[in-house]
């Protein structure tokens, strides 16, 4: 039904809390793509080994931290909106991971299950909804709903007391070292969805 790191070791699952971009959907392609062209604009070069380093980082968080380090004063928010922009503009090329999204079919009705991202919920939602998986969820944390992002363990945490289980009890599917991170400092479980599912690379 769904693997866990050590099953013999670990507190019963009660609860299922799933990433969205590259575990759900394999969506960081075309984030990657969207990010390289709007960022461009700026000069700012963006390399997809930093991008995958900071997956779970909501966007203008990012933005703000290029602009920053170029030393450039940019409209985070406007520049925010037009990645993001650039993002739905490509959602019809969007594809479900099976090896993910099956655990979602095999459990609905089963286990308690929620979205935890690092995304914002407009997007998230527009990506769930894109898949087929629109309402299958009991909750949907994002970047709105939390002061602080990955690596902290803040959404998780906001998924469990929303499902109304305790954190040991819950599993977490992540694809993204931050979220990992965020994972274990939230007392949860998880499971590395790169173990199931690579996203292919845009550049060499």
């Amino acid at each position: 039904m769904f693997t866990t790191p050590a099953p013999l070791a670990r507190p019963m699952i009660q609860a299922l809390i799933f990433d969205c971009d590259g575990t759900l959907t394999d969506s960081m392609p075309l984030h990657f793509v969207a990010w390289s062209q709007t960022m461009r604009r700026f000069g700012i070069e963006f390399s997809e080994d930093r991008f995958y380093e900071l997956g779970g980082i909501p966007s203008d968080k990012i933005i703000q931290m290029l602009a920053d380090e170029a030393q450039l004063l940019l409209d985070v928010a406007a520049v925010t909106q037009e990645k993001e922009q650039v993002f739905l503009d490509s959602l019809h090329l969007l594809e479900e991971i099976a090896a993910i999204t099956s655990i979602v079919r095999e459990n609905k009705g089963k286990l308690p299950m929620a979205v935890a991202s690092g995304g914002f919920r407009d997007i998230v939602a527009k990506q769930i909804a894109h898949i087929g998986l629109e309402g299958w969820f009991d909750t949907m944390v994002t970047a709105e709903d939390t002061a602080r992002h990955k690596p902290e363990p803040d959404v998780f945490l906001e998924a469990a007391r929303r499902l109304g289980v305790a954190p040991a009890n819950c599993l977490v599917y992540e694809d993204a070292d931050l979220g990992i991170e965020a994972a274990r400092r939230a007392g949860m479980q998880w499971v590395d969805v790169r173990t199931l599912h690579r996203p292919r690379r845009m550049t060499a």
